[in-house]
C-alpha cells in the first residue's frame, strides 16, 4: 500500500535526524516573535533590515489593498499587470542601476524562468556546488547540460568552460550563499565569463538591501555593472521584508523573458498591494543607512564573542553567521537549548546543507540589540560547556562531500 510506503519513508527520515517540523507563528515577523504560543528572540529570520513589520510598509500595503484589492486576478500578460507593479519595476531598475526590471511571484520562479529561458538542449550551465536549489533546478528544467564546480573553485570553472563545446554558456552563482553567508568571487566570475563568452547570472537574494552603497547589493560591493553581470536576480522577501522577486538587466533581456520565461507567463501576478508595500520598503532601504551600519556592528560583536567561545564560524561579513556543528543531532540539541533559553534559531540539516555540516544558521536584523546578541552568546557558551570540551569543535569544520548539493 502506498500509505505504508510513505510511513516507512517518513520513519527513515526521522531515524536520520532529518525530520522537519513547522512552528506556528502567532505574531508579525520581528526581533521578538510569538512562536508556538511562546515569546522568543528570533535569530533565524531573513528580515535583515527589520522592514517586514515596519509601520510605513504596513500602511502602504493597506493603502494598496484599498486601491487595488486583495489579488492581481490574472497573469501579468493578461490583465494582472497593475500600475503598482509597473512603478515597482521602474524603481527596482533605478535601485540596481539597470535599464529595466521584471517582477516574478517568487525567487524560485525567477530562477527557474531565467535559466530555462536562456539555456536549452545543447547548451551548458555552470553552477557553484553550493548554489541555492532553485538555481540548480532551473538548470535541470532547461534541458541544458549542468556542470557543477567545487565551491568558489575558479580553476575548476575555468577548465570546464575551456573544455565546453557549447555555444551558449551560462555561469550561475549566488551572490551571497544562503547557508554559508560568504560572498561569491564575483569579480573573477565576471572575468571568466568575458574570457569564455559566457553569460553571468547572479542571484543576489541575500546581498540586496544589505551590502554595497545604499544596499544595492554584492555587485556594487565589487564595483560590477550590468555589462559585467548581464542577469541580476533579486528577492523581495528578505531584506525588503515583503514578497516576490525580480530580474534586472538590459531592455533586450527583459523583453526576452517576458516572451519566453514560463514561470512569468503562466502564473498570476503577485498582489498589487504587495508591490506598493515593497515600494515603501525599497525607499526605506535606500534612505536609512543606519540599518546596514547596525547590522555590521552586531555581526562583528557576535563574531568576536564566538571566537572567544571557540565556536566554528565560516568566513562571512553578511548577516548570515552559520555555527557548523557537523552531526544532525548536535544541531538539533543546540537549537533546543537555545529555545529553552528564550531564543529561536533553527537547526539546518541535509539536504539543505552538505552531509556532515549540520548547523545553526544564526541571522541578524537591524532591530537586534547588543544585549540580545550577548544573551545568545552566553547560551551558546553554556551549551558548549555541556559537551565536555572538544567534540563540537572537532566536528565543526567538516568539508562537504563531493556529491553534496
Amino acid at each position: 500500500m502506498w500509505r505504508d510506503d510513505l510511513r516507512e519513508r517518513l520513519a527513515a527520515i526521522e531515524r536520520q535526524g532529518l525530520y522537519r517540523r513547522r512552528r506556528v507563528m502567532d505574531s508579525p515577523q520581528g526581533v521578538e516573535v510569538v512562536c508556538d504560543g511562546r515569546r522568543r528572540v528570533n535569530f533565524c529570520s531573513n528580515d535583515y533590515l527589520g522592514l517586514a513589520n515596519h509601520p510605513e510598509v504596513v500602511a502602504a500595503l493597506r493603502r494598496g489593498a484599498e486601491r487595488y484589492g486583495a489579488g492581481a486576478g490574472a497573469a501579468h500578460l493578461v490583465c494582472g499587470h497593475s500600475r503598482a507593479h509597473h512603478a515597482l519595476e521602474e524603481e527596482l531598475a533605478e535601485f540596481t542601476g539597470r535599464e529595466r526590471a521584471l517582477l516574478f511571484s517568487t525567487g524560485y520562479m525567477a530562477n527557474l524562468g531565467v535559466i530555462s529561458a536562456l539555456a536549452g538542449r545543447g547548451d551548458t550551465v555552470f553552477e557553484d556546488r553550493l548554489n541555492h536549489a532553485s538555481l540548480l533546478d532551473g538548470a535541470l528544467l532547461s534541458g541544458a547540460r549542468l556542470k557543477r564546480y567545487a565551491h568558489a573553485d575558479l580553476a575548476a570553472l575555468g577548465t570546464a568552460l575551456a573544455d565546453s563545446p557549447s555555444k551558449t554558456r551560462l555561469i550561475v552563482s549566488d551572490g551571497v550563499f544562503s547557508m554559508d553567508g560568504d560572498l561569491a568571487p564575483l569579480g573573477a566570475l565576471a572575468q571568466a565569463a568575458r574570457e569564455h563568452g559566457g553569460w553571468l547570472v547572479i542571484d543576489d537574494a541575500h546581498g540586496l538591501g544589505v551590502l554595497g552603497e545604499k544596499g544595492r547589493g554584492s555587485l556594487t560591493r565589487f564595483g560590477l555593472g550590468q555589462d559585467d553581470v548581464p542577469v541580476l536576480v533579486g528577492t523581495l522577501g528578505k531584506a525588503f521584508g515583503t514578497f516576490g522577486a525580480f530580474v534586472a538587466g538590459r531592455s533586450e533581456l527583459i523583453e526576452f523573458l517576458i516572451q519566453r520565461a514560463r514561470s512569468y507567463i503562466y502564473t498570476t501576478a503577485l498582489p498589487p498591494a504587495v508591490a506598493e508595500a515593497t515600494r515603501a520598503a525599497l525607499r526605506l532601504a535606500w534612505e536609512e543607512n543606519w540599518r546596514r551600519e547596525r547590522l555590521s556592528r552586531l555581526v562583528h560583536r557576535f563574531r568576536a564573542g564566538a571566537a572567544q567561545l571557540g565556536l566554528c564560524l565560516m568566513t562571512s561579513e553578511s548577516p548570515i553567521q552559520p555555527v557548523v556543528l557537523g552531526a544532525n543531532e548536535a544541531a538539533l540539541d543546540a537549537s533546543r537549548a537555545l529555545w529553552n533559553a528564550g531564543f529561536l534559531a533553527s537547526a539546518i540539516r541535509p539536504p539543505t546543507v552538505p552531509a556532515g555540516t549540520a548547523r545553526l544558521r544564526i541571522t541578524f536584523t537591524a532591530g537586534h540589540t547588543e544585549a540580545q546578541v550577548d544573551g545568545l552568546l552566553e547560551t551558546l557558551g553554556e551549551w558548549l560547556a555541556t559537551l565536555g570540551g572538544t567534540s563540537f569543535r572537532a566536528i565543526g569544520g567538516a568539508p562537504p562531500g563531493p556529491d553534496e548539493p
